[in-house]
């Protein structure tokens, strides 16, 4: 009974499929019959797509064509699709495509696009179910999580019924310049579908059973060095600035830092700052995805359907056991960044590290730890809802209704994190003057916090405010750059 009302309801699934019976090796007949046009009906699609590319009506694409075209379908620009297309349909190498160039490109596509989609489609009932397409990525190497697939199977099924059909497929791959694998298909849909920078940046949702997630973490790692090494200087006046009691002015922090060490005393920290960048990204994602899964269970819900409420919870108890573990490397690291040398060169890390042990104790590497935790939950919950009501606001009155790309996703990001960061930073001055241990040495938070409040003012708590938010944009835009140039290096294309 069970087998029967299965069947009952694959066959109502499949009811707008057409599966193609026809015998014999693929050939363009059966890319007719699957998408269920004459020879005419095909060449008149073909001339529409290739006029739409042609605004100028030349009678060939060229490379500005060709991107604006693909702009204009919301495919990103920045993977350099335009190039790679232009390259694969110009046959001759003349720099431009005419009408036989792109006819034929259309021709082995789609013939390449069918036999891939039979591949795909075992039950070959004419369309692809997500049991199917699971199946396909897993035998690639990959396996991505129910929320994931279905996302995946929303943005290719343009009727919403459930399945995918071959004219969807055809669709959402017809214009992609590579090889037709099925891992080249995922990053493709990930790129066009699943690029988003405002929670983490570095480490893309969906990547923690990918077969090459290390790959992943090492471009990731990378990215972050590469962001943290160009606003370390910034870095090192926001923290100069925190922990100044009196007048906190920005041209005397920066002489005062020049004479230290000249250039490379705005970068004293930096190495550890750049150290502890792979081992909290990694704590962090794994952390999360394990804290998913057992919301999910408790709920009996799968871990992706644990909704916004246990996905920020999970992030924020993720990023504070990420922070726990790599404190220590964060509280050495402001001390050589506030340490006063007049007279002679700043200690090096382990001398530093032997004396706070020595003098203060291994609780000493851990003062200032509570305020840090305690900005984490709200900080991330502000900056998901910023940006998620930014990207809303984006969709709605610039892009009108269309999806966000990479680049609004960064900027939304950015701003949401600029944000976040904003609200919660008097909890980071008095982090970091409970780290730097030089006022405030045994001092609670609550002393801290009162002690700045009685001497400073509220104006106290947000010293090194300027020089924090001048970071954000420079620090989130290089780690995009980065993180995408080591992807094609790391051949996750």
């Amino acid at each position: 009974m069970e087998g029967k009302e299965k069947n009952e309801k694959e066959m109502k699934r499949c009811e707008g499929c057409n599966p193609v019976r026809k015998p014999g090796p693929i050939s363009m007949d059966h890319v007719l019959l699957a998408l269920q046009e004459t020879k005419e009906d095909r060449e008149v699609r073909i001339r529409s797509l290739f006029s739409f590319f042609d605004k100028s009506n030349i009678g060939y694409l060229d490379y500005r064509e060709i991107e604006a075209g693909l702009m204009a379908l919301h495919i990103p620009s920045e993977y350099k699709y335009a190039r790679d297309l232009l390259q694969v349909c110009d046959a001759n190498r003349d720099g431009r495509v005419d009408y036989q160039e792109f006819q034929k490109y259309m021709d082995e596509k789609e013939l390449e696009l069918y036999r891939i989609f039979q591949a795909i489609d075992v039950e070959h009932n004419g369309c692809i179910l997500p049991e199917e397409l699971y199946d396909a990525l897993v035998k690639a190497g990959i396996e991505i999580d129910d929320e994931e697939l279905a996302s995946f199977v929303e943005r290719v099924d343009k009727d919403h019924d459930g399945v995918i059909t071959f004219e969807e497929w055809r669709d959402f791959l017809l214009l992609y310049p590579h090889d037709l694998t099925m891992e080249n298909i995922y990053h493709y849909w990930e790129r066009v579908c699943l690029v988003d920078i405002g929670e983490q940046p570095v480490i893309p949702e969906g990547i923690s059973k990918h077969g090459h997630a290390s790959r992943y973490f090492i471009a990731g790692g990378i990215a972050g060095a590469a962001s943290r090494t160009a606003t370390a200087p910034l870095d090192r006046l926001k923290v100069v600035l925190q922990v100044q009691t009196k007048e906190a002015c920005i041209i005397p922090a920066i002489k005062e830092i020049w004479n230290e060490g000249k250039l490379l005393a705005f970068f004293r920290g930096n190495g550890l700052n750049v150290i502890k960048v792979m081992p909290e990204s990694a704590i962090r994602f794994y952390t999360y995805e394990m804290l998913k899964a057992f919301i999910g269970d408790s709920k009996g819900e799968e871990k992706a359907n644990i909704g916004t409420l246990g996905r920020l919870a999970a992030g924020g108890t993720a990023g504070a056991v990420a922070q726990t573990v790599v404190y220590p490397l964060d509280l050495v690291k402001t001390r050589l960044q506030t340490y006063e040398c007049k007279h002679g060169k700043p200690p090096n890390v382990g001398s530093m590290a032997r004396d706070i042990w020595v003098k203060e104790g291994p609780r000493a590497f851990y003062r200032g730890l509570v305020p840090s935790l305690l900005g984490i939950i709200p900080m991330t919950g502000i900056d998901l809802t910023t940006y998620e009501t930014l990207k809303d606001m984006s969709r709605k009155y610039i892009l009108h209704d269309t999806e966000t790309g990479p680049l609004v996703q960064l900027g939304c990001g950015t701003i949401s994190g600029a944000f976040g960061a904003t609200c919660v930073y008097p909890l980071q001055v008095v982090r970091t003057r409970m780290q730097a241990g030089r006022l405030h040495t045994g001092m609670s938070m609550s002393d801290v916090f009162w002690e700045t409040f009685k001497r400073e003012g509220f104006r106290g708590f947000y010293k090194g405010l300027f020089p924090n938010l001048l970071k954000v944009v420079p620090a989130a835009s290089i780690t995009y750059l980065v993180y995408e140039t080591m992807k094609k290096h790391l051949d996750l294309e």
